[in-house]
């Protein structure tokens, strides 16, 4: 079997990747290796995969923004599944930088759209739970209103779940949207907390805790997000008129994949202080915009449809990442 992953140099394309080639499929990555974040950590995810799959991997340096270099990738002719899991990412950059996302998350969908008809195949596609803004009904349940988004990235995502619904219903493609709730894990990203708390404790530099630490978020493991993405990827939505996940009649269905369990701030610090070895220096600042107070998903729906169920506390999680930062970074 043949899977196209794209942003797949990125923390959950590149864990995908592994898990179905480990299992002795082939994977064609694609990722345009943008700056976002250091570009040395994805030229060594894709390192990592080459190196340990060899002739299975086949990775093209491409933005899928522009379609012509995309509609490259259709003519090859082999593919039989479509994981989306490129984007833009980040709350706050988009405040910075808001053209950057108009092209990755809607120009770039748009076309992965137009890909997935050409090629008459069932995508997976990256949304996220941003798309819940300040709703304040916890969990997030995929039945909620999104209406509100409080940030141009949750903005993106939402609109991505639109043109999804629209293609499904014109053109019956089978798709599916998981709303990833904070992911983290060993090839994680460097711009999220996990990371730069546990950078900075290690180093001995102050770490920076917004709103005096009172948030919340269901932090989920990386191998419990790729284990529901291989799910959704094996079991599309049938086009048979009946209601999914997220209100659609149409093949479309909206899937919250998270812990299912809303953790403080302030205890994740605790478990990376342990796992480090050392007491963190707290440098408290004010939320900042875009920042949700507390995220908590619902998962019963694709626990009840695909048989979802995480495993991994942070208390477990939490040492297996930072072991893997130390060596990644030779500590």
């Amino acid at each position: 079997m043949t899977i196209l992953i794209t942003g797949a140099a990125g923390f959950i394309g590149h864990g995908l990747a592994e898990r179905f080639l480990a299992h002795g499929d082939t994977v064609i990555g694609i990722d345009n290796m943008n700056d976002y974040y250091d570009p040395a950590l994805k030229r060594a995810r894709i390192a990592d995969l080459a190196e340990r799959h060899g002739a299975k991997f086949t990775f093209l340096q491409l933005d899928f923004s522009d379609h012509e270099a995309l509609e490259k990738v259709a003519a090859t002719g082999h593919l039989e599944k479509i994981a989306h899991l490129g984007a833009q990412a980040g709350v706050r950059y988009s405040l910075q930088n808001p053209r950057a996302y108009a092209q990755s998350n809607l120009v770039g969908h748009l076309n992965m759209l137009e890909l997935a008809r050409a090629c008459g195949l069932p995508m997976v596609y990256a949304s996220s739970s941003s798309v819940y803004g300040g709703n304040d009904k916890l969990p997030f349940s995929v039945e909620d209103r999104v209406d509100h988004p409080i940030s141009l990235y949750a903005a993106t995502k939402r609109a991505d779940e639109l043109m999804s619904e629209t293609y499904a219903h014109l053109y019956r493609i089978p798709l599916t949207g998981l709303r990833f709730f904070t992911v983290y894990g060993p090839w994680g990203r460097p711009d999220m907390a996990v990371w730069m708390f546990t950078r900075d404790i290690l180093e001995g530099r102050p770490i920076t805790v917004y709103n005096q630490g009172r948030m919340k978020r269901d932090f989920t493991y990386i191998d419990d997000i790729i284990t529901g993405v291989v799910a959704a990827l094996d079991s599309p939505p049938r086009d048979d008129g009946l209601v999914k996940a997220g209100g659609s009649v149409a093949p479309h269905r909206l899937y919250n994949i998270g812990n299912n369990r809303s953790e403080h701030l302030m205890d994740l610090i605790g478990a990376i202080e342990a796992a480090c070895g050392k007491k963190a220096q707290l440098d408290f600042q004010p939320i900042q915009p875009g920042d949700v107070l507390e995220t908590h998903a619902d998962i019963d729906a694709i626990a009840q449809d695909l048989g979802y169920a995480p495993t991994t506390p942070i208390s477990i999680g939490i040492p297996r990442f930072v072991d893997w930062y130390r060596r990644y970074r030779d500590l």
